[in-house]
């Protein structure tokens, strides 16, 4: 098991003391080939290295993942994209470790079983790598608050690679709030609502089942990244107001269980499962202005997907899946609108490329394109460690929220106070290359 995987997180009565400088506001130091080391080379480690070698500017030097035939199939990719053959690492669980000990990495990317991300971003920062990791960043309060102090103390960024921030509708719908067209904003809503159940008991898709085994460990919401970051981001979350305290309900937890019933033969190592995670998870967050955000998380019971992605203001509405819009004064008559007329309020990066290659409708490549551009220009990050702990911060909240009958918990003010000065965030200006 990964260091420090189990177990509650311990509160935190008072903020803890600084340990350095802030990294509100850091730019990346520039430079005009971005040095990339990947760890974790599975579904999504396997599938975002196509897109780091399809961005300018990158060279991937390195590649770990304990797999080795991941790994020699990463290493091809990189090759036949005509880069030199990259260092590979599949010594064990922890060969990653001596890939940040290399001289020749600026950033190091984490795709892993949750377990590992927290220690391998600490050992990504603590060897002067800048580091960015999948979700969620970690799963306790201590954890984030010590990457957040030894962000500050190393100077090297870490961040929560949250593609769902970098959707065509979510940064349409960013520009739209923050030009006000939304008047004040007054509650929004995401969720990760994505029926897994086939892929959690299916032996061949993950490495293991440690993705399924996070069900009979926690009770609230253990994914909420995709749903939280787009709109804390039409929030203005930690430049401008903040996340104050959550409170969560939960389900029974019966999805899985009849799943497996249903689907798994009676020798299946599943049957000593004991499944406690909530079916589905609800969590209203309320913020230092007195906005509610809704949060949601169901992977266990059938449905289609969604990320609700919704924004309401005092001028108006928009909810995604499907997407639709009620704007004051564009439309008064009961009836939604249509989302597609509001094209020109695209952010800058998807009229500038327009029909992205990747997964996830595009979303991806924007994440590693912007990722690169800002480290090759010398740019603050779009998002930061802070809010990467902020967004993560639901996961061992809610599980404490619902063992107490939904009790608000209160979230850490990561920023220790500097939430309050506005600042740019996700819809930064384009950039001069």
């Amino acid at each position: 098991a990964a260091p420090g995987a189990a177990g509650p997180a311990p509160a935190a009565a008072t903020t803890p003391e600084a340990k350095g400088k802030t990294m509100i506001g850091v730019p990346f130091e520039q430079r005009s080939t971005v040095r990339v080391g990947i760890i974790g080379l599975g579904n999504r480690g396997g599938s975002m290295i196509d897109l780091f070698l399809a961005v300018p500017g990158v060279r991937v030097v390195a590649l770990c993942d304990p797999v080795k035939e991941k790994t020699a199939k990463a290493a091809k990719k990189v090759t036949k994209a005509g880069q030199p053959a990259p260092a590979v690492y599949t010594n064990g669980d922890h060969d990653f470790e001596n890939l940040c000990k290399r001289g020749d990495i600026d950033f190091v990317y984490a795709a892993t079983p949750w377990d590992w991300h927290f220690e391998m971003a600490r050992t990504a920062m603590l060897n002067g790598k800048h580091v960015g990791v999948e979700c969620p960043l970690a799963l306790r309060l201590d954890q984030l608050w010590e990457l957040v102090d030894l962000s500050e103390r190393t100077r090297r960024h870490c961040m929560q690679l949250e593609n769902c921030c970098y959707g065509r509708n979510e940064m349409r719908v960013l520009r739209m709030a923050h030009a006000g067209l939304f008047g004040d904003l007054l509650h929004g809503a995401g969720a990760y609502i994505h029926d897994l159940r086939g892929l959690m008991f299916d032996p061949k898709y993950y490495e293991g089942p440690w993705r399924r085994l996070w069900h009979t460990r926690l009770r609230g919401d253990l994914y909420p990244n995709h749903g939280f970051g787009p709109v804390a981001n039409y929030m203005d979350i930690n430049r401008g107001d903040r996340a104050v305290r959550i409170s969560s309900v939960g389900t029974p937890a019966l999805g899985l269980a009849a799943y497996r019933k249903e689907h798994m033969p009676a020798n299946d190592p599943s049957w000593k499962e004991s499944y406690i995670e909530s079916d589905r998870t609800i969590s209203l967050v309320q913020t230092a202005k007195g906005r509610v955000i809704r949060l949601e998380h169901d992977v266990s019971t059938p449905h289609p997907y969604s990320r609700i992605n919704s924004l309401g203001g005092t001028k108006g509405l928009f909810e995604d899946y499907p997407e639709r819009i009620y704007l004051e004064p564009d439309q008064n008559n009961d009836e939604w609108g249509d989302f597609s007329k509001y094209a020109e309020w695209d952010h800058w990066l998807w009229k500038e490329h327009a029909n992205p290659p990747g997964g996830h409708g595009g979303m991806d490549y924007m994440l590693v394109f912007r990722l690169i551009q800002c480290i090759r220009l010398g740019l603050v990050p779009d998002f930061d460690v802070y809010d990467a702990a902020t967004w993560t911060a639901p996961v061992p909240l809610s599980d404490r929220s619902i063992k107490a009958n939904g009790a608000p918990q209160e979230i850490p003010d990561f920023t220790r106070g500097l939430w309050k000065k506005a600042r740019p965030g996700m819809d930064s200006p384009k950039p001069q290359e």
